[in-house]
């Protein structure tokens, strides 16, 4: 089933012959995934893209994109080729429903990190972190560790070791000044001022 969601159809799915497979190669800037966490001891949120030659180059522009509006603790990317997704599913069919059980892998065993679409249309959700061998396996445990009688509509698995976190020497990257109420619409007050405007006195 073909999802009209871009954030869904950016990324490879786990439907093929051969499991899951890294995006392909684009002919252009690859794009990397932004994930921020707007507050301490929130689950990480999957923001949007960034298009970049290079992971690092990809970090400084996810800040300048999307972190210079609003506050946040920290932010990462990372290459889309290195995120693995579920087939994304409709109604209350939850995406667990499909991962089966993985072929027994000898590789080494490595950190993903699992994330959660709850709802259509809005934001992967950061859900936990399990040890496997490969995507598949990776998902597999999730599915034993995370899945609950919540409907999960897509689950991303992003192996640790490949994403650019905010290092905690980069942490006052984030003090800004949120008094700056000046950047928001909401600080001029136009619905008060129209609404004194109607009240005056002919």
């Amino acid at each position: 089933m073909k999802s009209l969601d871009p954030r869904v159809n950016r990324l490879q799915s786990t439907v093929t012959g051969q499991g899951i497979e890294p995006k392909a190669a684009l002919d252009q800037f690859g794009t990397f995934e932004v994930f921020v966490q707007p507050k301490e001891g929130k689950p990480f949120q999957h923001e949007g893209i960034v298009h970049a030659p290079d992971l690092e180059l990809a970090y400084v522009l996810a800040k300048e994109a999307f972190t210079r509006r609003f506050t946040c603790t920290s932010l990462y990317v990372v290459d889309t080729h290195d995120v693995y997704t579920s087939p994304i599913t409709e109604g209350n069919q939850s995406a667990y429903s499909l991962i089966e059980v993985p072929p027994t892998s000898n590789e080494t065993k490595k950190s993903y990190e699992i994330y959660h679409l709850l709802k259509r249309g809005k934001q992967h959700l950061h859900a936990g972190t399990v040890e496997a061998a490969t995507p598949q396996e990776a998902m597999y445990i999730a599915k034993q560790k995370f899945g609950s009688d919540k409907t999960i509509y897509n689950i991303w698995a992003i192996r640790t070791d490949t994403i650019r976190f905010t290092n905690p020497e980069e942490k006052d990257l984030w003090n800004t000044l949120p008094e700056k109420k000046f950047r928001d619409a909401t600080d001029y007050k136009g619905g008060d001022k129209l609404k004194s405007f109607l009240e005056r006195p002919t």
